[in-house]
């Protein structure tokens, strides 16, 4: 009788553990609250990015990101569409749509607050960009405290935060710019034809400020650490600035290259707002290569944000490859 009490208490312990996990095993079809159930937040959007090089600290600011029908004929315009769809696919990119990123920067050098170029501004808001004024908030800063404001050139989605509400936007700060760079767009010559708008926007924009302005050439300081590079094509005077601190350095290319596949697998196909191609071309070519040789970081306006990355070179010309976390360690 006992061993038939312990073989039955058995048997019945192994039916309620299969028991058990068949109900494991069978999904949960119960009628209860789904915990899990939440409103769609939208994308995110990360307003800055913050690193230091050797004693500087360097902050890109979101200014917004333009989707426009393209990549072609913005990109590649001389070439045939379907090679530009072509390279997009290869690198798993859309062929109808491009998104164009613009990330000022501002530099803290310890002892000054240096904002490189100021966004789209207030003409081109509620379009997703010209949310500079957001970043710097975010990021800690405000606009009264930017001492030094430096111009790559004078291109809209760079000079267009210098006002706002037909004031200086940035109250205590003295400006920086190309001497070749101004003397273009505000040459008369340029007030009618196809850039009579950016002359506009110029003597609307710049002009108002030259008291303020010091006038660059290559090679010539912005302040201790930052000296202006040469890179003429995409605009008469386009400047980028080469910065060091404590023996580490940092490029920053502004418009050298606009797109991080396009610009750098295909540097000759050019882009449609480079005003002399050419030109644009070999100096792309020629900074690319600098950035590859020298193993130097850099910071492209255009690259996708933070727009932190390294210059690869492959074959006959380069790849984009994003900075990781060279700057945390």
């Amino acid at each position: 009788m006992k061993m038939l009490e312990t073989g039955t208490t058995r048997r019945t312990a192994l039916k309620s553990l299969a028991f058990g996990a068949a109900v494991l095993s069978t999904p949960m079809i119960m009628n209860r609250a789904a915990h899990g159930k939440a409103d769609f937040l939208g994308a995110s959007v990360t307003d800055f990015h913050r690193f230091k090089l050797g004693g500087f600290e360097l902050t890109v600011l979101n200014d917004g990101i333009m989707v426009t029908d393209g990549p072609h004929p913005l990109f590649g315009g001389k070439q045939p569409s379907e090679s530009v769809a072509e390279l997009m696919r290869q690198n798993n990119l859309s062929t109808e749509k491009v998104a164009l990123p613009f990330s000022p920067v501002i530099l803290n050098t310890g002892t000054e607050l240096v904002l490189f170029d100021t966004g789209n501004g207030e003409s081109r808001r509620g379009g997703g960009v010209g949310r500079l004024g957001d970043a710097m908030q975010t990021a800690g800063y405000t606009p009264e405290q930017i001492d030094v404001v430096v111009i790559t050139h004078m291109h809209p989605d760079h000079i267009g935060g210098l006002m706002e509400g037909g004031a200086p936007a940035f109250p205590n700060a003295r400006y920086v710019i190309g001497e070749a760079e101004y003397a273009f767009w505000t040459d008369d010559a340029r007030a009618s034809g196809p850039t009579e708008g950016l002359y506009k926007m110029g003597q609307s924009l710049v002009v108002p400020l030259a008291e303020k302005m010091t006038f660059l050439k290559d090679g010539t300081d912005v302040v201790s650490g930052v000296a202006a590079l040469e890179a003429f094509g995409h605009t008469p005077g386009h400047l980028g600035y080469r910065i060091e601190s404590e023996g580490r350095q940092l490029v920053l290319t502004g418009d050298v290259a606009n797109h991080y596949v396009i610009g750098f697998q295909k540097p000759d196909w050019g882009f449609g707002f480079d005003a002399d191609k050419a030109l644009a071309s070999a100096t792309r070519r020629s900074v690319l290569g600098m950035l590859a040789a020298d193993r130097l970081p850099f910071v492209g306006y255009h690259m996708p944000f933070p727009s932190v990355g390294y210059v690869e070179p492959i074959n006959d010309a380069f790849r984009y490859v994003a900075e990781s976390y060279q700057f945390d360690l």
